[in-house]
């Protein structure tokens, strides 16, 4: 996260208190309090954003039980020197496929999944690559009203034709030097670059943050 949006990275914060709190405390008195903080970061995000108040503060509200980052997966799948990516209808920019990990899923489970919904191909979840921070400074996100981790995996392709799904309307494969536009939301061009390093190095140790 830049500088820039150290505003989101204070209402995340704000939001994470009052969640906790919130979850944790019975005094009607300190429930109020925690309320309050929670309406203050809703107020900072509006401010910041073109989102209307009501819209963030029910999101905010619908976040319960002890506050923790969200997981997204995303697979890196191979087919000799080329990358699977699908293009998303929402913005219409390309990315790695994956999502929200669902709840009841292994980690591995939920990207040999996604990789099927969006693209039609099965797939094999080999080795994990990459956790990143999604609001770390070096991969340079959109900023996003959640804290989320991003987990990346190489895939072994299996079998399967091109599909596309009701998020995607492309699919292909890709030759590192002629990646398309990317979904920034979903995928940055270094974490691109950093998949292809690993496809030529296999020994590579997994990186994070």
């Amino acid at each position: 996260m830049n500088q820039n949006h150290k505003w989101l990275k204070w209402a995340q914060k704000l939001q994470a208190i009052a969640q906790n709190g919130l979850t944790y405390n019975e005094n009607p008195f300190d429930i109020e309090r925690y309320q309050q903080v929670r309406q203050v970061a809703a107020e900072i995000i509006a401010t910041h954003s073109d989102v209307e108040l009501n819209y963030i503060l029910n999101l905010l509200s619908n976040e319960v039980g002890y506050a923790t980052p969200k997981v997204d997966v995303r697979a890196a799948v191979f087919d000799s020197d080329k990358i699977l990516l699908v293009k998303e209808k929402e913005d219409g920019y390309w990315t790695l496929p994956g999502g929200w990990a669902d709840v009841g899923e292994s980690p591995s489970d939920a990207i040999v999944r996604e990789v099927y919904e969006e693209s039609g191909y099965h797939t094999r979840a080999i080795k994990l690559l990459a956790v990143y921070d999604r609001n770390h400074i070096r991969h340079q996100h959109p900023p996003l009203i959640y804290h989320a981790y991003k987990l990346f995996f190489q895939c072994e392709l299996i079998s399967g034709i091109p599909k596309v799904s009701f998020e995607t309307e492309e699919v292909a494969f890709f030759k590192e030097q002629e990646i398309p536009a990317l979904s920034l939301t979903r995928v940055v061009p270094g974490q691109i670059a950093r998949m292809f390093e690993y496809y030529r190095d296999q020994d590579k140790q997994t990186d994070f943050d």
